[in-house]
Protein backbone atom coordinates (compact mmCIF):
# COMPACT_ATOMS: atom_id res chain seq x y z
CA UNK A 1 0.00 0.00 0.00
CA UNK A 2 1.00 3.62 -0.53
CA UNK A 3 0.82 6.39 2.02
CA UNK A 4 0.29 9.97 0.90
CA UNK A 5 1.21 12.88 3.12
CA UNK A 6 -0.27 16.20 2.05
CA UNK A 7 0.64 19.63 3.31
CA UNK A 8 0.33 23.28 2.44
CA UNK A 9 -3.37 23.98 2.68
CA UNK A 10 -4.75 26.91 4.58
CA UNK A 11 -6.64 30.16 4.46
CA UNK A 12 -5.65 32.80 1.96
CA UNK A 13 -7.18 35.99 0.61
CA UNK A 14 -8.35 36.25 -2.99
CA UNK A 15 -5.36 36.87 -5.20
CA UNK A 16 -3.04 35.11 -2.79
CA UNK A 17 -0.94 32.01 -3.20
CA UNK A 18 -0.46 28.63 -1.61
CA UNK A 19 1.75 25.67 -2.40
CA UNK A 20 0.55 22.15 -1.80
CA UNK A 21 2.89 19.21 -1.40
CA UNK A 22 2.20 15.50 -1.47
CA UNK A 23 4.80 12.88 -0.69
CA UNK A 24 4.15 9.24 -1.49
CA UNK A 25 5.79 6.37 0.31
CA UNK A 26 5.34 2.64 0.69
CA UNK A 27 5.46 -0.24 -1.73
CA UNK A 28 6.11 1.85 -4.80
CA UNK A 29 8.01 0.52 -7.77
CA UNK A 30 6.76 3.12 -10.24
CA UNK A 31 4.48 6.13 -10.43
CA UNK A 32 2.72 6.95 -13.66
CA UNK A 33 0.71 9.98 -12.59
CA UNK A 34 0.53 12.29 -9.62
CA UNK A 35 -1.85 15.14 -9.21
CA UNK A 36 -4.45 17.08 -7.34
CA UNK A 37 -8.19 16.89 -7.42
CA UNK A 38 -10.50 19.08 -5.44
CA UNK A 39 -13.96 18.87 -3.97
CA UNK A 40 -16.09 21.64 -2.55
CA UNK A 41 -19.01 20.90 -0.23
CA UNK A 42 -21.98 19.54 -2.14
CA UNK A 43 -20.00 19.06 -5.34
CA UNK A 44 -18.30 16.23 -7.15
CA UNK A 45 -14.58 15.82 -7.02
CA UNK A 46 -12.97 17.45 -10.02
CA UNK A 47 -9.60 17.64 -11.70
CA UNK A 48 -7.17 20.28 -10.63
CA UNK A 49 -3.94 19.26 -12.29
CA UNK A 50 -1.93 16.13 -12.99
CA UNK A 51 1.61 15.38 -14.05
CA UNK A 52 3.05 12.19 -15.49
CA UNK A 53 6.31 10.54 -14.62
CA UNK A 54 7.73 12.04 -17.78
CA UNK A 55 6.61 15.53 -16.88
CA UNK A 56 3.55 15.97 -19.07
CA UNK A 57 0.96 18.15 -17.38
CA UNK A 58 -2.78 18.48 -17.57
CA UNK A 59 -4.78 21.30 -16.03
CA UNK A 60 -8.43 21.97 -15.57
CA UNK A 61 -9.48 24.97 -17.61
CA UNK A 62 -10.48 26.74 -14.44
CA UNK A 63 -6.91 26.77 -13.11
CA UNK A 64 -4.85 27.20 -16.27
CA UNK A 65 -2.49 30.10 -16.02
CA UNK A 66 -2.83 30.25 -12.25
CA UNK A 67 -1.72 26.84 -10.97
CA UNK A 68 1.52 25.07 -11.71
CA UNK A 69 2.07 21.41 -10.99
CA UNK A 70 5.52 19.94 -10.63
CA UNK A 71 7.10 16.81 -9.30
CA UNK A 72 10.26 15.31 -7.92
CA UNK A 73 10.26 11.75 -9.14
CA UNK A 74 13.19 10.76 -6.97
CA UNK A 75 11.23 11.83 -3.90
CA UNK A 76 7.84 10.64 -5.15
CA UNK A 77 6.53 14.09 -4.40
CA UNK A 78 4.16 16.33 -6.29
CA UNK A 79 3.66 20.05 -5.77
CA UNK A 80 0.89 22.41 -6.73
CA UNK A 81 1.75 26.08 -6.79
CA UNK A 82 -1.51 28.00 -6.67
CA UNK A 83 -1.41 31.67 -7.55
CA UNK A 84 -4.09 34.27 -8.07
CA UNK A 85 -6.45 32.24 -5.96
CA UNK A 86 -10.16 32.82 -6.29
CA UNK A 87 -13.00 32.05 -3.88
CA UNK A 88 -14.15 29.30 -6.25
CA UNK A 89 -10.86 27.53 -5.62
CA UNK A 90 -12.05 26.85 -2.08
CA UNK A 91 -12.19 23.10 -1.66
CA UNK A 92 -10.57 20.11 -0.10
CA UNK A 93 -7.64 19.23 -2.30
CA UNK A 94 -6.82 15.55 -2.61
CA UNK A 95 -3.52 14.18 -3.75
CA UNK A 96 -3.79 11.42 -6.33
CA UNK A 97 -1.19 8.86 -7.32
CA UNK A 98 -1.34 6.14 -9.94
CA UNK A 99 1.37 3.66 -9.10
CA UNK A 100 2.66 0.21 -9.92
CA UNK A 101 0.78 0.41 -13.22
CA UNK A 102 -2.59 -0.69 -11.91
CA UNK A 103 -3.21 1.02 -8.59
CA UNK A 104 -4.57 4.37 -7.50
CA UNK A 105 -4.19 6.03 -4.13
CA UNK A 106 -5.79 9.12 -2.62
CA UNK A 107 -4.65 11.35 0.18
CA UNK A 108 -6.77 12.42 3.10
CA UNK A 109 -7.21 15.88 1.64
CA UNK A 110 -6.04 19.30 2.69
CA UNK A 111 -8.36 22.27 3.01
CA UNK A 112 -7.81 25.34 0.87
CA UNK A 113 -9.99 28.30 1.71
CA UNK A 114 -9.91 31.50 -0.32
CA UNK A 115 -11.82 34.24 1.42
CA UNK A 116 -11.51 37.84 2.50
Amino acid sequence: QVQLVESGGGLVQPGGSLRLSCAASGSISSIAVMGWYRQAPGTQRELGATITNGGSTNYADSVKGRFTISRDNAKNTVYLQMNSLKPEDTAVYYCFVRYNIFFNSWGQGTQVTVSS
